[in-house]
């Protein structure tokens, strides 16, 4: 079994990213709206500071209170995108659940959707006019080309289909004409589909929910689902009984979270320098 190495290649594009910025005559920043004071979003948010601060892009994060209003809030969010000093805006889920999240998300144009929530974002993708992916399918991609692992032609299946990972790889998948398959707990023939996957996608954030005697010999685990389990972060696969069977593996830490954070960067990079002409 060989480990998927997110933190090493996540550096790697970083220090593409930061020779980029640096020739670049204007700076770049990331504006990131947070609803709250969750200490799981604030470990998150401080994250994708330290990288955005490595590479050389401002990182300014925008407070608000639970309190806030739906209607307050989505009129802020259109201020703060329309800002010109702001490049990238993302919104941090979860949000509140007196807001309606898409309509939310919805206040964020493509030109500056670094997340690739807005349903004009994830339309673009679909017909082909986006210039950037979501990060967490950029990350996937990514990984797959590092390790050479074939993709199109196999079995895959998406576990969940959540805002963050589920509903944006399905999207990724659907645009490149792969076929895949998404479990959830409505699915019936679940356990089927599982033992018979070749590549495992999986974002449910359940700790150890994947177990080595639901999965056949030679998967591919993709763990995106992390989560805090006895005070530490968990995938959804049971790592140890997993790892036994899989080809490839995403540990958790160190495999899908740095590398989403590094595409949501290069996202920041890619829809900068299209919005003006910010080389010297």
């Amino acid at each position: 079994m060989e480990i998927l190495d997110g933190k090493k290649y996540s550096q790697q594009i970083i220090a593409r990213l930061k020779e980029e910025v640096a020739n670049l005559s204007k700076p770049l920043r990331l504006a990131v709206i947070v609803v709250g004071n969750d200490p799981v979003v604030q470990r998150f948010i401080a994250r994708k500071r330290k990288a955005a601060e490595e590479i050389g892009i401002d990182f300014r994060v925008y407070p608000f209170e639970e309190i806030v209003s739906a209607n307050e809030l989505r009129a802020r969010v259109a201020e703060i995108v329309h800002e010109e000093k702001n490049t990238g805006v993302v919104i941090q889920l979860p949000l509140p659940l007196h807001m309606s999240k898409q309509h939310i998300l919805n206040a964020v144009i493509p030109e500056k959707d670094v997340d690739v929530l807005s349903a004009r974002g994830v339309g673009n993708v679909m017909v082909g006019k986006s210039p950037v992916i979501s990060p967490v399918a950029g990350a996937i991609k990514r990984l797959f080309e590092e390790y050479k692992i074939e993709y199109k032609g196999k079995r895959i299946v998406v576990m969940g289909a959540g805002a963050l990972v589920g509903k944006p790889v399905a999207l990724w998948l659907l645009s490149e004409g792969v076929g895949f398959s998404v479990v959830n707990r409505e699915t019936p023939n679940a356990p089927e589909l599982l033992k018979e996957a070749d590549i495992i996608i999986s974002g449910i954030g359940k700790p150890g929910f994947i177990t080595g005697d639901m999965v056949k010999e030679g998967v591919v685990i993709i763990d995106a689902g992390t989560s805090e389990s006895k005070g530490k972060i968990a995938g959804d696969a049971d790592f140890d009984t997993v790892s036994k069977k899989a080809s490839f593996m995403t540990p958790v830490p160190g495999g899908m979270g740095p590398m989403t954070v590094a595409m949501l960067l290069y996202n920041v990079v890619e829809l900068g320098k299209r919005q003006k002409e910010f080389y010297v």
